[in-house]
């Protein structure tokens, strides 16, 4: 077993976990009742949690660590800025060298001129802010009416009010009165769950075109915004048809409709490129960051704008901010991450090397029996579980139920892999190395053998009807 840290033995970590964290997206008295893992440590791809077991991390901590654990450099530029400047806001015509020198590292490396960047903590709080972005950019532009903004169902773009609205989750949506009054919901480009007997090129344009159709039954001085991941990460890494984003691109030329890119899962080398939208195409006005800005080592977001909206919020006094917006710490924290990302060679290596290497280790899971499609762009994949191959049929069971199976196969097995839906997806860390791909793939394949087993032995096996 492998030596670790001296702590609190497990049970008592977990009974304390238990008497005072309410954790995220989850039935606490369910967990209470299992145990919370506690992880301890982590380096490379490798997490170490508290009774010594070592899980290779297939999920980038929540889609996020894409330099991998342990850098020390970062944790050496942030000690640097605590001891130099731990903290000055960005308010009252007052900036700092760290939140300067991030701006301009960012500007260089996104595409087109998305070359202005407002602060956040995260990913929830840059998308709350485009909806104040693109609210005020048409205030100021004198068409106030143009305010609704257009979303996909099934979509993830943050959990707090305005980002959960932007989002298409239901279950979300049911709690807390979602969404907020202006957010409307178009089909997701799911070709497996959704295209039906159409070739996947011909469902792109179909789901592509109901943003035209809500539009229309908007008003096109009415519709602001449209806002998409490039690839649906939460919802299950859903990679659309080739045909969808020109038509969506088209639609929004067309129509005077802001085109936000939500990057936060596809940024900073997830996809091969730098960025999603230079992987499908995409020319976005606003794109939201957060995540591998800074590979999760200190929490950062942001929502970029073009040069031609950035001159409209600067003609006015833009009324809204948070206490850590370019905080200091966080940004010498990004700016390292992003000079080892990039000088070190890491997206480039990525993009090269590994990630064909996993897509063609990946897409051979189609030949297990569970196993009805597997798509991955760059590092980031999913695969589709089914009782019937041939035509894509949910399981009987309620939705999930296999997935879940199938994700407690995984952690007994030393693998992070999540389940949305019943669906398996993983998001490595881009320095994963091929040896360690091949680890995956193994550990991929033995828990599919295993949920294979445990659906015959329970007679699960079955497709809905």
């Amino acid at each position: 077993m492998t030596l670790i840290s001296n702590h609190l033995p497990t049970a008592e970590l977990q009974a304390l976990d238990a008497a005072h964290h309410l954790h995220p997206f989850t039935h606490g008295n369910d967990l209470e009742k299992k145990g919370v893992r506690v992880i301890t440590r982590a380096q490379g791809v490798t997490l170490t949690d508290s009774d010594g077991n070592e899980m290779l991390d297939a999920m980038a901590g929540l889609w996020c660590v894409n330099l991998g654990y342990g850098h020390h450099e970062l944790a050496e530029a942030a000690a640097r800025q605590m001891k130099e400047l731990p903290y000055y806001n960005t308010f009252f015509q007052t900036t700092h060298v760290p939140v300067i020198a991030l701006s301009e590292k960012i500007a260089s490396l996104t595409p087109y001129d998305l070359n202005h960047v407002f602060y956040a903590s995260s990913g929830s709080e840059a998308n709350d802010t485009n909806i104040r972005i693109v609210r005020t950019y048409w205030d100021q532009k004198g068409q106030p009416e143009k305010k609704k903004i257009i979303s996909r169902v099934n979509a993830y773009h943050g959990s707090s009010m305005g980002s959960a609205s932007l989002g298409g989750m239901h279950y979300m949506h049911a709690q807390g009165g979602l969404p907020i009054a202006d957010i409307h919901h178009i089909g997701q480009p799911d070709w497996y769950t959704e295209g039906g007997d159409m070739d996947p090129d011909e469902f792109g344009l179909v789901r592509a075109r109901e943003l035209e159709e809500a539009i229309l039954h908007h008003g096109e001085d009415k519709v602001a915004a449209f806002i998409g991941e490039p690839i649906q990460g939460a919802g299950g890494v859903i990679i659309p048809p080739k045909t969808y984003w020109p038509e969506i691109q088209r639609i929004c030329q067309k129509y005077n409709v802001l085109l936000i890119a939500d990057e936060v899962i596809c940024g900073f080398g997830r996809t091969g490129n730098w960025f999603g939208s230079e992987t499908l195409d995409i020319k976005p006005h606003m794109m939201t960051i957060a995540k591998g800005l800074s590979s999760g080592y200190a929490p950062i977001g942001g929502s970029l704008v073009n040069d031609e909206i950035a001159s409209v919020l600067n003609d006015c006094e833009f009324s809204h901010g948070y206490t850590y917006s370019g905080h200091p710490v966080s940004c010498a924290v990004a700016l390292e991450n992003l000079r080892l990302l990039d000088e070190g060679g890491i997206v480039e290596n990525a993009s090269k090397n590994t990630a064909p290497y996993l897509k063609e280790k990946w897409q051979t899971m189609v030949d297990h029996p569970l196993v009805g499609e597997a798509q991955i762009e760059g590092l980031i994949g999913s695969i589709a579980l089914t009782p019937h191959k041939d035509s894509r049929a949910a399981f009987a069971s309620d939705r999930g139920t296999v997935g879940l199976m199938c994700r407690e196969h995984c952690f007994a097995n030393g693998l992070v892999m999540r389940h949305v839906g019943d669906r398996m997806v993983i998001s490595p860390p881009l320095i994963i190395t091929k040896d360690e791909v091949d680890t995956l793939i193994e550990r991929a394949r033995i828990a599919l053998d295993k949920t294979y087993a445990q659906l015959k032995s329970e007679d699960m096996l079955k497709a809905a009807s």
